[in-house]
């Protein structure tokens, strides 16, 4: 898989639990423009241990797995140190106390998007590692919305697509 050298837009998906939310994002993540993706920890991959695609995957990205270049790393907080080495700026895509309006946010390219986990979100030791957590507001009963259309929101309005 190429390297993020050159990219300027990035995704980095922890622990995502779904193949679909995965396959939904990098269809998404197409759509907007993003450059590479980072599958961090428990999150599925497009292919196997045994380089065989992943279907789940395959039937909700349509395709997109297949040009969008992506890498799989363990520890989320080693991979943000190392980015942000680099000068990429990282956003959170969370609720916190301490998030901002992602209306307001304001990009600084290079940029990568962090979304969380489907049920815990990310970690606080993570979002103290980011330069900026940003937070969909929610009108109804629910709390949050699913991540990958939570990605689709966010991506699509930060961008400007």
């Amino acid at each position: 898989m190429k390297s993020t050298a050159f990219a300027t837009k990035i995704l980095i998906l922890p622990d995502i639990r779904s193949a679909q939310n995965v396959g939904s994002l990098f269809r998404t993540a197409d759509a907007c423009g993003i450059e590479f993706i980072y599958l961090v920890g428990i999150s599925p991959t497009p292919l196997d241990q045994f380089n065989r695609s992943n279907p789940a995957i395959a039937k909700t990205a349509l395709g997109a797995e297949l040009t969008i270049p992506w890498k799989k790393v363990s520890n989320l907080s080693t991979l943000l140190t190392s980015l942000k080495k680099q000068g990429i700026q990282t956003i959170a895509i969370e609720q916190s106390a301490t998030a901002i309006d992602y209306k307001k946010v304001k990009l600084n390219y290079p940029v990568a998007f962090i979304m969380g986990n489907e049920v815990d979100g990310l970690p606080e030791k993570i979002l103290e590692k980011v330069d900026i957590v940003a937070e969909i507001p929610i009108s109804g009963m629910k709390e949050s919305l699913n991540v990958s259309v939570a990605g689709g929101v966010a991506l699509f309005r930060m961008l400007g697509i």
